[in-house]
């Protein structure tokens, strides 16, 4: 899977042609490509599958598996586990996010937007893969989720869950998909905040459960501020490129040091939360160890200068996580 290759023609024809085909395109990488009346225009390398892997952003998926461990937690307590509708959700939620990961990728590389990019290059922005492979690795990955939800419904015959589900796969498309994105409104640090926060995980409980209680909901409550801070460091490390582009990321509506205060409130909001677990379940005290790691990206995100360094408080932000909800979710459910 990789996006064509092209070569200047014997005929000044054909080299106005492909220069006009350049200019035209979507890609950032054709519209940027060598200069006019050069012989040959230099192409991206093709994809490989460590390339189609890393568009999947697998350091984030934490923010898709803690939900569904403490949504899972949350309903054993109660006498309510079902092993397989839990790793149904773990499907839902996994596929959903690696499927709009790439629908991130195809949207903002069609658009441009990631023209200016500091961070890891994407694989339409880049030119490395085809925009509509791209497209068709998100849709895939979509199906697969919504399948998995499917057979969620069927299992519990709630079939209301059709009209959450399309909810769901719409936030997943029009973050940065159509006419009108809403991440480029400002609008994505809270909606991934209600999807992989409250609804992942009171939803994992509900359905094993048939009802979602306290724990459930506080625990979303902590997901979904790491979600948010995941989300919002990342906008941060592209404010100046994000801008210039005309998308309007909260980060780029508040401003750098606002931004970055913002960050660290919401990477260290959910150990607050924490609280109300340690007054019930023995082991919780221990997630505060969690800390170790979401400190330094907290301060890293407020005093780090590169976009480098911003990668790293992206990465502890994901660690902390992961940690903090692997560690709940065995404090709750033991």
């Amino acid at each position: 899977m990789a996006g064509g290759s092209t070569a200047a023609g014997p005929s000044a024809k054909s080299k106005s042609n492909s220069s006009t085909k350049g200019r035209n395109s979507g890609n950032p990488a054709a519209r940027n490509a060598a200069p006019k009346g050069a012989a040959q225009k230099r192409q991206p390398a093709k994809a490989t599958w460590r390339d189609w892997v890393a568009g999947a952003r697998i350091r984030t998926l934490s923010l898709s598996v803690a939900p569904v461990a403490l949504g899972s937690a949350a309903a054993h307590v109660a006498g309510g586990f079902d092993l397989t509708i839990a790793l149904l959700c773990l499907g839902v939620a996994v596929l959903l996010q690696i499927g709009v990961n790439y629908a991130n990728d195809y949207s903002d590389g069609v658009r441009g937007t990631d023209q200016f990019r500091v961070g890891p290059s994407r694989l339409t922005g880049s030119g490395a893969a085809a925009p509509k492979h791209v497209l068709t690795v998100a849709l895939v990955c979509f199906a697969l989720g919504a399948a998995c939800g499917l057979a969620i419904v069927v299992l519990t015959q709630l079939w209301w869950l059709l009209a959450v589900g399309a909810l769901a796969l719409l936030a997943a498309w029009f973050y940065t998909g159509g006419k009108r994105p809403y991440g480029y409104a400002g609008l994505g640090e809270l909606v991934s905040f209600l999807f992989f926060g409250p609804v992942a995980t009171a939803g994992t409980t509900f359905v094993q459960l048939g009802s979602v209680n306290l724990e459930s909901w506080f625990a979303g409550l902590a997901m979904g501020l790491f979600t948010a801070a995941v989300m919002l460091i990342n906008n941060l490390r592209d404010r100046v490129p994000d801008s210039q582009a005309g998308k309007k990321t909260l980060a780029v509506r508040m401003g750098d040091r606002p931004a970055r205060a913002l960050f660290a409130v919401l990477v260290l909001a959910p150990f607050g939360v924490l609280v109300f677990f340690a007054l019930f379940y023995l082991w919780a005290p221990l997630v505060y160890l969690a800390l170790l790691v979401a400190i330094p990206a907290a301060v890293i995100g407020v005093w780090g200068k590169t976009a480098a360094e911003a990668l790293l408080a992206l990465k502890l932000t994901s660690l902390a996580a992961l940690l903090y909800g692997l560690a709940l979710a065995a404090a709750i459910a033991f």
